[in-house]
């Protein structure tokens, strides 16, 4: 995983370097000055003549280039399969413009096209911001060679295009296939290119928008498989509130022994629970959330967070369900809270430092303690994660200083 990350931004990285080195040569010229005397040229055809026929749609591959850089970073799979079309016209041109078929160029542009196509699989995530891109590199592409092929054969229209004014409304007109008819081709050229903008035009559309809204939809459709899911399996669970390290290993413990657990966590909360933990943000005490974590199908919730008032809420909280069959739980942090805690008529109120320190004496005396004793010195109620089975009443009745 760490492999395929690190993979991926190389690549990236390989793409960016062709999208700068293919538009270096224009970029070289319009930075020694060059595009100075380009406006003395008569007309819009002498004009890309001068720059160049092949020097232009390098420039708009490479601004594509340039965009699909940050999808395939982001490891989006729409980034990958542009970033490859893109590369095939972009070698072409490149062979073009060579004196050999052995320019470097040439080689860079073949081998990422095959390093690219050997990786496919790390590019494999479905990506919005990335959807987006590809439909702001199509258009720019497609609108680019739309104007310059306007241009370029201003003359072969009637009337003739002679301004980017013009080109770029006929070149709109042309893909969104309305036709006004005011601007019509007059030779076989001319056709030809309005018919390849018709067609290109419909294909980008049709693909730009499909990237930008399947990422979005399965998105949503994701969500809300995995809501169903989550809320076929909040049923005779286990809803735990809280991230303490009591919480988080008996989390462990208790999925290790095939019990379904529900954590609830306050927003932003800093946890141990593993990636595939069934977590719901929000304020466990609150009886919106407590519903969402399935209190009504649940066996038991147990409250152990750091502080013995919430934890005290949460029961409270529990209670107020009419026919709630779920028992609570209630952690007591502060020994001195024990009493409030029972209050509020918890089924179970675990006290950690009266059971340790009851514990640890009776290990020092030499005293003998079994599973009897921790009942009777951690709960004040006994009961079973069993929907079906009533809660049994200990009746052994604790000594005041070693009840909790």
């Amino acid at each position: 995983m760490w492999l395929n990350g690190h993979l991926a931004k190389i690549l990236s990285l390989a793409v960016l370097f062709d999208a700068i080195w293919i538009g270096y040569p224009l970029a070289a010229r319009v930075l020694n000055g060059e595009h100075l005397s380009w406006l003395s040229e008569e007309s819009w055809r002498d004009i890309i003549r001068t720059v160049g026929l092949l020097d232009l749609p390098a420039v708009a591959f490479s601004l594509s280039l340039l965009l699909m850089f940050f999808g395939l970073w982001a490891r989006a799979r729409v980034a990958w399969a542009f970033s490859l079309i893109l590369l095939i016209p972009t070698t072409i041109i490149s062979a073009l413009r060579a004196d050999s078929p052995y320019d470097p160029t040439i080689l860079y542009n073949v081998v990422l096209i095959l390093v690219l196509i050997r990786y496919w699989a790390i590019f494999n995530r479905s990506s919005l911001a990335a959807g987006t891109l590809f439909a702001l590199a199509s258009f720019v592409s497609l609108i680019w060679y739309a104007m310059l092929g306007s241009l370029y054969l201003g003359k072969d229209f009637t009337p003739p295009i002679e301004d980017v004014a013009t080109a770029a409304y006929f070149s709109f007109v042309a893909m969104s296939t309305v036709g006004f008819g005011d601007i019509v081709p007059t030779t076989q050229t001319a056709r030809l290119f309005v018919i390849s903008v018709i067609v290109v035009g419909i294909t980008v559309f049709a693909t730009a928008l499909g990237a930008v809204i399947t990422p979005l939809i399965g998105g949503k459709l994701r969500t809300l498989i995995q809501r169903k899911t989550r809320d076929s399996m909040r049923k005779n669970h286990l809803i735990l509130c809280g991230a303490t390290p009591l919480a988080t290993n008996l989390y462990k413990n208790l999925t290790a022994k095939g019990e379904v657990i529900t954590v609830v966590l306050r927003p932003n909360s800093v946890h141990e629970y593993p990636p595939n933990a069934d977590i719901l943000w929000g304020d466990a005490s609150s009886t919106e959330i407590l519903l969402d974590a399935g209190v009504m199908q649940a066996k038991v919730v147990l409250a152990l967070r750091e502080d013995d008032p919430d934890n005290a809420f949460i029961v409270l909280a529990v209670k107020s369900f009419a026919n709630c069959p779920a028992k609570t739980v209630a952690v007591v942090n502060a020994s001195q809270n024990l009493e409030k805690m029972r209050r509020v008529n918890a089924d179970m109120v675990f006290s950690p430092q009266l059971l340790g320190a009851e514990l640890l004496s009776r290990t020092l005396l030499g005293e003998k303690f079994d599973s009897s004793i921790f009942y009777e010195l951690s709960f004040s109620k006994s009961i079973s994660v069993e929907p079906a089975t009533e809660p049994s009443v200990n009746t052994t009745t604790p000594t005041p200083t070693a009840t909790s």
